[in-house]
C-alpha cells in the first residue's frame, strides 16, 4: 500500500518538475540555510526538525507566542481593573517562561513588554 502511494507522489512530482512547475522557488539553486540547533539537546534536534517541518512550535515558544498574543489583547483594553489584571496574567507567564530556560524573557520582549509597561504607569500619573 505505502510503496503505491510512494509512487504515486514520485510521478506527481516528476511530472510537474516536467511541466516547469518548480522552475520559478525563491533561492532555486542556492543551498538550503543552515539551522541554527546548537541550542537544542542533541538528541531531541532530529525531533525538533520534525515538529518543525509539521508546522508545531515547541512548548517554549508556544508560550511566547501566547505572551505576544495577551500582549496585544491588552493595548485594547479600557476596562483599567481588566487590563491590570491581563497585566498581572503576562507577568505569571513570563515567569513561567524563565523558570523554563536560562535566559530572561526582556531580552527578546522589550519592545513590546517594556514599553506597554512604562505606558501604562505614564498613564496612571496623569490620571492620579
Amino acid at each position: 500500500m505505502f510503496l503505491f502511494i510512494e509512487r504515486l507522489a514520485e510521478e506527481a512530482i516528476a511530472k510537474h518538475m516536467r511541466e516547469g512547475g518548480f522552475d520559478n522557488l525563491e533561492g532555486r539553486g542556492r543551498p538550503l540555510p543552515e539551522e541554527d540547533l546548537s541550542m537544542v539537546p542533541e538528541d531531541l534536534r532530529m525531533a525538533y526538525r520534525i515538529l518543525k517541518n509539521a508546522g508545531c512550535l515547541p512548548p517554549e515558544l508556544e508560550r511566547e507566542k501566547e505572551i505576544r498574543t495577551t500582549l496585544d489583547l491588552l493595548s485594547g483594553l479600557d476596562d483599567e481593573r481588566e487590563r491590570y489584571r491581563q497585566m498581572q496574567r503576562v507577568n505569571l507567564m513570563i515567569r513561567k517562561l524563565n523558570m523554563g530556560r536560562n535566559r530572561p524573557v526582556d531580552r527578546e520582549l522589550p519592545e513590546v513588554y517594556y514599553g506597554r509597561v512604562v505606558e501604562r504607569l505614564g498613564r496612571d500619573k496623569e490620571g492620579a
